[in-house]
């Protein structure tokens, strides 16, 4: 009876978890999403913890509340640092994975060494790699997100680079196929550390070489990698739930890679070992390009005149919170009868979703956010393109210059807007390291500064005008 009410627990777990998914599609879906999955997690956890095979409940008890002490801490993270508190999520999956298997190797050599069949040290071996892999490149991808002194944000290169990853993992993977078929041998449980070692170092030697453009597609395959893991330790403990909640991460991840991959026109293989993101060279010791500065009493005039304002939202409104400041200028247009859209590229902000997040918080109307594709079709009709903090992903440069490392990727058509204004806190370059031809176009002006000021104070000259459009 009570192990047909356990499996009847997982199903429903498993439901949960499916529907999660399902929800976190469209925003207005999203919270619902969260609660079916943290309500799967709960039964997962009570029905597991309440099998007859449990006995150490003390020290389930005190990873629960070791669980609570780091968790709540980082559940108040700002946005601006998701992306990096998503990592070490992806982090302590991975460790968790690997901590499992190695426990779980080495319990059933001293206990119960005719469990090791080769299936399961199949599904053991690839649990173990995945995990730790998982666990030291999530620390270096938040390490580079959070911007830590002591881990380059841009790529570090150096000769025979990919031969010696590959190398690495060749050889973990070689000393994996020899405990599998020598699971018990004399000299099995000294090899095993040394699989760990070489997983823990190639995660690290991955993620080096990749720049921050490209840590938004970088997450999602770490939070694929960590499915996976979940997935093998699912099998190595004869966990049905795990195997589909690992199923569900996985592949969910990979779908959501091959999604960033895409808006970014580039291949898997280009973001794991083509090192994008390296600052260029100035073209020309003699070329000097020029900013035209605007005030925002000028563009606040533009605005007032306009019929279709695209607000183009980036990392650097994130930075600035300058979210509700963006929601006080989207009511001053609306006031005055001026359509106003948001144009959200797939990779602005450094995670899947981060403007979405951004600009719900402020309230803003689901329906006036517009993807790349449909809004590009507007943005010659557009009067103002507004660039809020975006770079990289409004440069032409990915249209023209075939030099160019964003050459090829998809951008949002700001250039095509009658008037640009673009608000950046400095003349910096963005993610990629390059400079943003839009900035020295003929249609751009340039308001410098902190995103949530400028924005106040377009939204002072325009509440302090006389609202007629």
């Amino acid at each position: 009876m009570m192990f047909a009410i356990g499996q009847l627990a997982y199903i429903v777990a498993s439901v949960c978890f499916i529907f999660a998914l399902h929800w976190m599609n469209t925003p207005a879906t999203a919270r619902k999403g969260v609660y079916a999955g943290v309500a799967g997690t709960t039964i997962a956890v009570v029905v597991t913890w309440a099998e007859p095979t449990v006995i150490h409940h003390v020290w389930i008890v005190l990873a629960i509340a070791a669980g609570f002490v780091v968790g709540v801490p980082l559940s108040m993270v700002p946005l601006t640092a998701v992306p990096q508190r998503t990592a070490l999520s992806h982090a302590f999956g991975g460790l968790a994975a690997g901590l499992v298997g190695s426990a779980e190797y080495y319990l059933q050599v001293s206990e119960n060494p005719g469990n090791l069949t080769a299936f399961r040290m199949v599904a053991l071996i690839a649990e173990v790699i995945l995990g730790y892999l998982t666990f030291t490149g999530s620390l270096m991808a938040a390490g580079k997100l959070q911007e830590v002194k002591w881990i380059p944000q841009r790529p570090v290169t150096y000769p025979l680079q990919n031969v010696i990853n590959l190398l690495l993992i060749g050889v973990a993977l070689a000393l994996g196929a020899a405990l599998t078929l020598h699971p018990t041998a004399g000299w099995a449980p000294a090899l095993f550390p040394v699989v760990i070692v070489l997983a823990l170092l190639f995660g690290i030697l991955l993620i080096i070489p990749i720049g921050g453009a490209d840590m938004p597609t970088v997450i999602a395959i770490l939070n694929s990698y960590a499915g996976l893991s979940a997935v093998a330790m699912g099998f190595v403990l004869d966990s049905k739930l795990l195997i589909t909640a690992g199923a569900l991460d996985g592949t969910s991840g990979l779908i959501l890679a091959i999604i960033m991959c895409k808006a970014m026109n580039r291949s898997f293989t280009n973001v794991l070992f083509g090192a994008f993101g390296q600052v260029q060279q100035a073209k020309a010791a003699g070329e000097q390009k020029v900013y035209k500065p605007e005030t925002p009493e000028g563009a606040a005039q533009i605005l007032d005149q306009s019929s279709l304002v695209v607000i183009i939202p980036g990392y650097g409104m994130a930075v600035a919170q300058a979210q509700h400041k963006v929601r006080e200028l989207y009511d001053q247009l609306k006031k005055r009868g001026i359509t106003v859209k948001f144009a959200i590229h797939p990779v602005a902000g450094r995670m899947p979703g981060h403007m979405n997040v951004l600009l719900a918080e402020a309230d803003i109307p689901y329906t006036d956010l517009v993807e790349m594709d449909d809004i590009n079709r507007d943005m010659p009709q557009a009067d103002v393109a507004l660039v809020v903090g975006a770079n990289d992903v409004v440069n032409p440069a990915a249209r023209s210059d075939k030099a160019s490392p964003i050459y090829g990727m998809p951008i949002i058509d700001a250039d095509k807007a009658r008037t640009v204004f673009a608000i950046k806190r400095s003349k910096n370059p963005g993610f990629a390291g390059i400079d943003n031809e839009l900035y020295f176009s003929d249609r751009t002006w340039m308001l410098f500064g902190d995103a949530k000021n400028v924005i106040g104070e377009l939204v002072k000259e325009l509440a302090g005008g006389s609202g007629m459009h």
